[in-house]
């Protein structure tokens, strides 16, 4: 298994539009086989701030995800275009 954090800050005008496309990513890679648990949460003190844990199989559950249709477009054309900034780490269960 292996869990990849990732944090995103969106300016404060795009932070409901990111919830509502992280909400839609969410839902969408929770259907995928290989992924074990796919939660998104957002700060109250920092409404603009959003985290994700992700836990996949293993590797080939994490390309298979990143290859989807619904990754391209809901993270690659949609949030990542809107974030000021994102952090990510895969790491691993010890």
């Amino acid at each position: 298994m292996l869990i990849q954090s990732v944090h995103f800050t969106f300016t404060p005008e795009d932070a409901n539009k990111a919830e509502a496309i992280l909400r839609e990513l969410r839902d969408a890679s929770r259907e995928e086989e290989g992924v074990i648990a796919f939660d998104v949460a957002r700060s109250q003190d920092k409404p603009n701030v959003f985290a994700l844990w992700e836990e996949y199989r293993d590797r080939a559950a994490l390309d298979v995800h990143m290859a989807t249709d619904h990754y391209k477009r809901l993270v690659l054309n949609g949030v990542r275009p809107l974030a000021q900034q994102r952090n990510a780490e895969i790491v691993f269960p010890i």
